[in-house]
């Protein structure tokens, strides 16, 4: 019975010793601690805005060279694919049936005066005699008539020979600008007529043009924000304009807009505007696709906020929000990238301090420490770029690549499943 007794209570004890340890143990687990953030001040300036759109270059005179005459296509006096100058000679038509067109409009010219001169000659000797009543009226009409006539013929043979001169001189055909010339479309011996006349292009490299369109949409939205003050643009759309080459680099002369369509296309229901720059060394080529990128608008009071702060969930896009020392979830309304940062149109006011690093750890209501602040500082440069708004998705490129930027789907529903952890890791 004693012995019974005292395996009961051994058994007993065994359970409470194991029990307080299992409690200790549960004392001693490590518990998540504050999360720690670095944050910014926003602060509302006037922030430039850059606009840019995929464009196309072409010449801004393109000229089609066509011969002007019939006959055989002598020589090509120039080098195909390369830069002529006005005036140079580019190809020769067989000049000869035409030399010889001009001689005979210079006999043809002769003659006339030749015939002219005697009927100037008899009607000078035949008004004296009228006058005399030696000869009838009739017979001063007929000189008369005949020196007018042979007049006509002197002017008529006249131009007949400047015409002979005209179609002699189109035997040479030159270049009427400075360009670049293409290919010849017709090949030495070839007879050209009205039917193969085109021979080659010259293309005016400078200034250059650069063509590009906006949406309807895109338009009707720069408008309205013009109207709602939102958007300040230059006066008589004096824009800057830089060329942005397919390696990246920025072409080293600057435009200005020229031409912008009066009517949309009605195949695309695009509007098409025009932009010239100066191409002294002909670096840009006609049909090159390049980005234009038009600098000289700003928002006014408007605010920015680093890259890396914006997410994007299910929902949009959103920012967390420092205020007495909790997160706050904060949807925003996200326009175009202002230097480094993106411009935020909706959701943030100037003052308040937006969570820069470690929002990968936050949630909706949660305390935080903040472990560094910089207030912002005002841009005073025009910004590089005009990307498209971020997508909440990569790394974050001013850190290299070492901060992955959150792929939350919906940052409440993240927030909600931290809380529901937090109160079952409470109850036990």
């Amino acid at each position: 019975m004693n012995r019974g007794i005292m395996a009961g209570v051994a058994v007993a004890g065994l359970a409470s010793l194991l029990f307080l340890g299992g409690c200790e143990k549960k004392q001693e687990m490590p518990q998540a601690g504050t999360p720690k953030v670095t944050t910014m001040t926003v602060k509302a300036q006037n922030l430039p805005v850059t606009m840019e759109y995929v464009a196309q270059t072409a010449s801004s005179r393109m000229v089609n060279i066509n011969a002007r005459v019939n006959g055989f296509l002598q020589k090509r006096l120039y080098q195909e694919g390369g830069m002529v100058k006005e005036g140079q000679t580019l190809f020769q038509i067989d000049p000869r049936p035409f030399q010889v067109q001009l001689d005979e409009a210079k006999a043809a010219l002769a003659s006339s005066k030749a015939a002219h001169a005697t009927a100037k000659s008899n009607l000078d000797r035949i008004q004296p005699l009228v006058q005399l009543n030696a000869l009838s009226k009739k017979d001063l009409d007929n000189a008369r008539g005949q020196f007018l006539t042979t007049q006509a013929a002197v002017h008529q043979a006249k131009a007949q020979l400047d015409a002979a001169k005209l179609n002699l001189s189109y035997t040479t055909i030159k270049s009427p600008v400075d360009g670049l010339a293409g290919s010849a479309s017709v090949a030495e011996g070839t007879y050209v007529d009205a039917t193969n006349s085109r021979l080659t292009t010259v293309y005016q490299l400078s200034p250059m043009w650069v063509n590009f369109s906006l949406s309807e949409n895109q338009l009707l939205d720069m408008q309205k924000q013009i109207q709602a003050g939102e958007l300040k643009v230059p006066d008589d759309n004096d824009y800057v304009v830089e060329v942005v080459l397919p390696d990246g680099s920025v072409f080293p002369h600057k435009g200005k807009l020229v031409f912008s369509a009066p009517d949309y296309d009605p195949t695309t229901g695009t509007n098409m505007l025009r932009a010239s720059v100066d191409n002294p060394a002909g670096v840009l080529r006609p049909n090159q696709f390049v980005r234009v990128r038009m600098s000289g608008a700003e928002r006014p009071n408007a605010i920015s906020v680093p890259q890396k702060a914006v997410q994007q969930g299910s929902k949009g896009h959103f920012v967390w929000v420092i205020k007495d020392g909790k997160a706050q979830y904060r949807p925003v309304t996200v326009g175009e990238q202002s230097g480094s940062n993106w411009t935020i149109l909706q959701g943030l006011q100037s003052g308040e301090q937006v969570v820069v690093d470690g929002v990968q750890t936050l949630s909706a209501g949660a305390a935080v420490e903040v472990t560094g602040n910089t207030v912002q500082q005002e841009e005073t440069s025009p910004p590089s770029s005009g990307a498209p708004v971020p997508d909440g998705s990569g790394t974050d490129p001013a850190s290299g690549g070492d901060e992955t930027v959150s792929k939350s789907a919906d940052a409440a529903t993240i927030a909600a499943s931290r809380e529901k952890a937090a109160s079952q890791s409470g109850q036990k």
